[in-house]
């Protein structure tokens, strides 16, 4: 891959982990408790409550509605019982919020490292290492989150969680993983093959390797170009 394709596509990468982090809808818990429809978004940071309260109005069915929408942290101590009940849940779903962020932090590096090498023209050659390496272990990182909350999703390590199903932060997460390690396989594959002298992966910077060299030695013969 070229600088400029590496680039943009770790860049899209940095922004889809970023909403991912974001976004409180990794997954969706929704109810039917009365006349109130409630449903519940997990983010890795917050979590969201909309509530809707449907009771008849005036005229022949008519129907008012109210709603009401509320953020908090999440997990909290106090709300999610994380000093108590829920000691593991809370320990293991922060520990995936530490994951994410260490991800989108290796995933900047791998920008800056890009700039690096596509202005300093000589080191274009070794910086791909650098590139690969930062790429991968975001989504090495990512991955890891991924792998949590799927297992706290799965094993219903919190109640609520038996009625939730995956949203959009869910998704995007495992998005950027799959293309961390692709672009980080494709900077590997392609770094090797201009250090071959690939002139396809190299472009106007390939050469030809030398693979052997002969050296030959010359002995002075003494006394030439004197009178005897």
């Amino acid at each position: 891959m070229s600088y400029a394709a590496t680039f943009v596509v770790v860049l899209i990468i940095l922004v889809i982990n970023t909403l991912s982090a974001r976004l409180p809808d990794w997954l969706i818990a929704k109810y039917d408790v009365a006349n109130a429809q409630v449903t519940v978004r997990y983010g890795l940071m917050k979590r969201c409550e909309r509530s809707t309260i449907s009771f008849p109005g005036p005229g022949k069915g008519g129907r008012l509605e109210y709603t009401e929408y509320e953020c908090r942290k999440f997990p909290s101590p106090v709300q999610d019982k994380c000093d108590s009940d829920n000691r593991v849940f809370c320990a293991l779903w922060t520990s995936a919020q530490y994951f994410t962020e260490l991800g989108i932090g290796f995933a900047g590096m791998g920008l800056v490292a890009l700039l690096i090498g596509a202005s300093t023209h000589s080191r274009r050659r070794r910086v791909w290492r650098a590139v690969a390496g930062l790429v991968i272990l975001h989504a090495v990182f990512q991955l890891v989150t991924f792998i949590l909350v799927t297992e706290l999703y799965r094993k219903d390590r919190f109640p609520v969680f038996e009625h939730a199903k995956p949203g959009v932060g869910y998704v995007l997460n495992a998005v950027s993983w799959v293309l961390g390690f692709v672009v980080g396989a494709a900077v590997i594959v392609t770094g090797l093959a201009a250090d071959r002298g690939q002139k396809w992966a190299a472009g106007n910077r390939s050469y030809t390797p030398i693979l052997g060299h002969r050296y030959r030695t010359y002995t002075p013969i003494r006394g030439y170009g004197t009178s005897a």
